[in-house]
């Protein structure tokens, strides 16, 4: 072999060599990598990356129902649906809303609170959705009324103010449709004061097929309130309805309180009173169940599914405020 050929040989075999030097570093590194990552994700201290954490609503699904199936719900079964807020009330002060818990299909409930004293007044509204849609607007209307006018609230006063109790049944509808909660219970018959599942209808509301609930306050809207009206010492309350029926006072016989705030009531709403009596035997409502509580209660129904009577109800509200027991 020339000169020549040696060196070629030569440079050949510097050229290999050096080109598996870097091979056996590549492989080393290599294999190191997956050692060194795993120690990296489980370090002895947790981090947490403040901009990563994200509040992801719940979805909530239709429940299985065997009443409210007989009447095409406007949605689907089993879809899956984030919780929805409606349109929120503005008003001029920029006073918001307290929620106190979630309907079945997961819309807010909503507490609007006036003046700060020591005796404590609440008005419940759309306790029934569908045709009673006027109750709530009523609320709405008091709501901004106490809003732009604080003075109407006697110092010693608070005055709580539920503007939806049924917010699944209002959205579903203004009609008899509505009347009910998602999972099909009437809530003014959930509440657990001489409750039944089932009642005779007979001089009751019976359009549809609706139950009090599987058991005692077994719905969240009743469970809502009730921890409220438990965590607050309301002593007199008004649940909204309509139509046209007259003040029903609450408790079972009737309670002397209750009786005293009906007419009073009705004396100034034209309200009948005593209410018209249809022969229903009114089971688990949130008016027994107030007074059951140690309130003074009625159930109050507009003249109509149409209007509010929001002029001697204003009226009427402000000898609440002012009513003793």
């Amino acid at each position: 072999m020339s000169r020549a050929a040696r060196l070629v040989a030569l440079l050949w075999g510097i050229n290999i060599l050096a080109l598996l030097v870097v091979l056996g570093v590549v492989v080393f590194y290599a294999g190191r990598q997956p050692a060194r990552a795993a120690f990296a994700s489980t370090p002895t201290e947790p981090v947490i990356y403040a901009h990563r954490i994200y509040v992801i609503p719940p979805t909530f699904s239709y429940p299985t129902l065997t009443t409210l199936n007989l009447l095409t719900p406007p949605d689907p079964p089993a879809t899956p649906i984030p919780p929805v807020t409606p349109t929120p009330l503005f008003l001029t002060s920029g006073r918001r809303s307290a929620v106190i818990g979630l309907s079945a299909r997961g819309r807010p409930i909503e507490v609007y609170t006036f003046g700060d004293g020591e005796t404590q007044r609440m008005i419940v509204a759309g306790i029934h959705g569908g045709y009673e849609w006027n109750t709530i607007a009523l609320a709405d209307e008091l709501i901004t009324h106490f809003d732009a006018n604080p003075q109407d609230i006697p110092e010693n006063v608070t005055l709580y103010i539920l503007r939806s109790l049924n917010p699944d049944g209002d959205a579903r509808g203004h009609d008899k449709f509505g009347r009910a909660n998602e999972r099909g219970v009437d809530l003014n018959r959930n509440f657990p004061v001489n409750w039944q599942e089932d009642w005779d209808r007979d001089g009751c509301w019976k359009d549809l097929p609706l139950t009090g609930g599987d058991f005692p306050a077994s719905e969240p809207e009743t469970r809502a309130l009730i921890r409220f009206i438990e965590q607050h010492h309301v002593d007199a309350l008004i649940s909204y309805h309509s139509a046209a029926l007259g003040v029903f006072p609450g408790g079972d016989p009737w309670d002397a309180d209750s009786i005293r705030l009906a007419k009073a009531l009705a004396k100034i709403t034209g309200y009948p009173f005593p209410p018209l009596d249809t022969g229903c035997i009114y089971q688990g409502t949130l008016a027994d169940y107030a007074v059951s509580m140690g309130a003074a209660a009625v159930d109050m129904e507009l003249n109509n599914h149409r209007d509010t009577d929001f002029e001697s109800n204003l009226q009427a509200l402000l000898m609440f405020l002012n009513w003793t027991r």
